[in-house]
């Protein structure tokens, strides 16, 4: 039997003919970037976030540099994030020429510590650190309360890295609307995913909208006028009209996927290996489900590839180690947790449209593993 991670045609098939005339309408109009698409879908996020604004862009990562920007980051500066997420987090922050500051993770949360980010605030530093960005991995939140403490405490901005949990809630709210704003990634294979690269930025700041608008637009808010050094950031409307009916079957979607990650737990329970850890502060939305070998994730991942099934390690390699970030000096051993997770972790397909027969054959597949 195959298992795919994730397979995007069972999942269009039943909205397909939604989807076909809303991007024929689109062609009809021949109104390809921002537009009243773009506008729809932004004020339907507000709607269902709750958040004041919704700005659409190109695609996640440039939501985080956008953020950034808007939020006065500058060439230099320091910006906090986890070494253990993807890439873009910190290649966003790069991207703009402020400095990545990597910090550990939580051993059963995946995310950021807040113990060892007060350690690097409170330590006297060269490099003058104005941002933070938690990232909500897996689809499940950080702990919003104490990084807006230490927030507070030391007077810098906090971005939401949104990317894996949009819909998820922390105690109550969604995430991305809790820090100054909170960006989101549209990648296909998201739990809401665009027909090509999409994103968002999330804000409850007035100011900081008009200037996300005028940013990602070539820095212009009437056309042929710049008023500052924008960029080419724009949401293409053909994403945003399918974002916009895949938005209405989202929670649906979480709830399929929540679903799926509880017959797991209750199958699994006594194996030898780690379930999700789920904190009462937030709900988790499954972007991944991730299990933890106790040794290393390389023979159970080779096993169940083997048996067909797309296992994977999210991610094999924590930032602070990668070589494109080799010149901010940190070595191995900086930080344990992620290093950890990355030797164990390990992912088992997860998305509403599994059968039960091959749900019981991941679940069999796993009891077997010697």
């Amino acid at each position: 039997m195959k298992i795919a991670a994730l397979d995007l045609k069972k999942q269009i098939a039943p909205i397909r003919r939604e989807l076909d005339a809303a991007i024929k309408e689109v062609i009809d109009n021949t109104s390809f970037i921002l537009g009243a698409g773009v506008d729809k879908f932004e004020r339907q996020v507000v709607a269902y976030s709750g958040a004041k604004y919704a700005i659409g862009v190109s695609n996640g990562t440039d939501a985080i540099s956008l953020a950034l920007l808007a939020l006065g980051i500058k060439a230099g500066d320091g910006v906090i994030c986890p070494a253990f997420t993807y890439y873009a987090t910190a290649g966003a922050i790069a991207a703009i020429g402020a400095r990545p500051v990597f910090a550990d993770i939580g051993r059963d949360t995946y995310n950021i510590s807040l113990e060892n980010v007060e350690k690097i605030l409170s330590r006297k530093n060269k490099l003058k650190i104005k941002a933070i960005i938690p990232v909500h991995l897996y689809g499940m939140c950080a702990d919003m309360d104490g990084i807006l403490k230490l927030a507070r405490k030391y007077k810098i901005k906090v971005v939401e890295d949104t990317a894996q949990a949009f819909g998820a809630e922390y105690k109550g709210k969604k995430a991305g609307t809790l820090g100054d704003c909170g960006t989101v990634s549209f990648y296909p294979g998201k739990n809401i995913g665009a027909f090509g690269d999409a994103g968002l930025i999330l804000t409850n700041n007035k100011g900081m909208a008009e200037k996300l608008k005028i940013l990602r637009n070539q820095g212009n808010k009437n056309k042929y006028y710049h008023l500052v050094l924008g960029r080419n950031n724009r949401m293409d409307s053909i994403q945003a009209v399918v974002l916009d009916i895949k938005l209405k079957y989202l929670d649906e979607w979480n709830k399929g996927r929540q679903e799926v990650a509880q017959y797991y737990n209750r199958n699994l329970e006594g194996l030898n290996i780690k379930l999700p850890f789920v904190p009462s502060y937030t709900t988790h939305i499954y972007h991944q489900y991730t299990l933890r070998a106790f040794k290393s994730n390389k023979k159970i991942i080779d096993y169940l590839q083997e048996k067909g099934i797309d296992s994977r390690v999210f991610y094999p390699v924590p930032l602070h180690l990668q070589k494109c970030f080799k010149y901010l000096g940190y070595k191995t051993g900086d930080f344990p947790e992620a290093e950890s997770a990355a030797k164990q972790a390990f992912t088992l397909p997860i998305y509403p449209e599994l059968t039960g027969e091959e749900k019981d054959y991941i679940i069999q597949s796993l009891k077997e593993f010697k």
